[in-house]
């Protein structure tokens, strides 16, 4: 797939309005106005657009003066990205279409600490499975189709193109080289070449990135995203993903967001880290005695400290223990920044495969420029 946004950021521009403007399309002369473009200029662009199967009409839009303005539309089945939620104990992989839409979704049982070798195996297995299953359905017919999608097996029609392949796992890890760092409790996987491996054994292009910043992503590039905002993770880690200005915060070394590892309690329990009283060691205590009111207070004490480091708009509560108790950590955590007189609005905005569909974005991101 040559996608045109890929080499020219208006293309990048003009795409990422047609996505966010959804099926009600934009006509060509508002993407002049909020682009800055001229109309000849988006002209050119959308006509391009058009040609490579990423745009098509949408109608037409009464004008003011004149003939009816022509509205465009982004062509979601145009191409896909495949999403990988690498955790702790399960494996997390879904389609999605170019607006992020999931259209399949696959999961199973894994031991992190079963090696490098057999957890690449199954990650690879799985992403296979993910696709042939969807050509099979494709090729079945739409019957067929729509009973394999009920079932989450299901994918796109099998001619459009896969961009490639978002992984998200837990970290520390260099999202640059595509090696994990020392992951807390899982020290083998440390400088192993992740992303390297599974593009030899997927033929497709792979991205790395940390499971909290890979759900923070994905949360950013909603329309209605706050411009700045911490994305707190609580599942079998606890981790957040940073959003200034719109953009992930990733760091010079892209170790940036290790929450989990916040020292809160200096002669507090050791933690997998090599360090004590961290906040990640305490808060899964306390939910591991039924204490989640507990583990909610400890989170909000980590949440305040970043609230206060970096001034954000808002927190975001995720992870598979949050959603398990969704209204006690949400008020636990509002209940600790408000006794601190912090006014950064808390709400739980993770959904079950929030870090999946965030790795899908890290292959879609770039071609809307965002």
């Amino acid at each position: 797939m040559n996608v045109p946004a890929l080499r020219s950021p208006n293309a990048a521009l003009v795409l990422d309005l047609l996505r966010t403007a959804g099926e009600t399309g934009i006509s060509r002369l508002e993407l002049a106005e909020r682009t800055g473009l001229t109309p000849q200029a988006v002209s050119k662009i959308t006509a391009r657009l058009r040609s490579e199967g990423l745009a098509t009409e949408a109608g037409h839009r009464a004008s003011t003066g004149g003939k009816p303005r022509t509205v465009l539309r982004l062509v979601p089945t145009a191409g896909y990205a495949v999403g990988v939620h690498l955790d702790r104990d399960e494996l997390t992989t879904l389609l999605t279409d170019l607006a992020g839409t999931v259209v399949a979704r696959r999961t199973r049982a894994l031991d992190l600490g079963a090696g490098a070798g057999p957890v690449l195996d199954a990650v690879a297995e799985e992403v296979r499975g993910l696709l042939t299953a969807g050509t099979a359905a494709r090729a079945a017919g739409p019957e067929v189709g729509r009973d394999a999608r009920a079932a989450g097996l299901a994918s796109a029609p099998a001619p459009a193109p896969v961009l490639g392949v978002g992984v998200a796992m837990p970290g520390p890890l260099d999202h640059r080289a595509g090696v994990p760092g020392r992951v807390t409790g899982f020290p083998e996987w440390e400088g192993h070449p992740v992303r390297e491996e599974l593009a030899r054994r997927l033929g497709l292009p792979v991205v790395l990135d940390k499971d909290t910043n890979a759900a923070a992503l994905g949360l950013a590039v909603r329309p209605a995203a706050p411009g700045s905002f911490a994305y707190v993770h609580l599942g079998t880690g606890l981790g957040a993903g940073l959003v200034l200005g719109g953009a992930p915060l990733r760091g010079d070394r892209t170790g940036a967001g290790e929450l989990g590892h916040q020292t809160v309690q200096l002669d507090g329990p050791p933690c997998g880290c090599g360090g004590r009283g961290c906040l990640e060691v305490l808060c899964l205590a306390a939910v591991a005695r039924g204490d989640d009111a507990g583990a909610a207070r400890i989170l909000g004490a980590g949440a305040a400290n970043v609230v206060r480091l970096l001034d954000i708009d808002e927190v975001l509560l995720g992870g598979r223990l949050v959603l398990a108790a969704p209204e006690v950590f949400a008020g636990g955590v509002r209940e600790v920044l408000a006794g601190l007189g912090l006014t950064a609005p808390v709400r739980v905005a993770g959904e079950r495969d929030a870090v999946a569909e965030g790795a899908a974005w890290l292959i879609l991101a770039p071609v809307f420029g965002t």
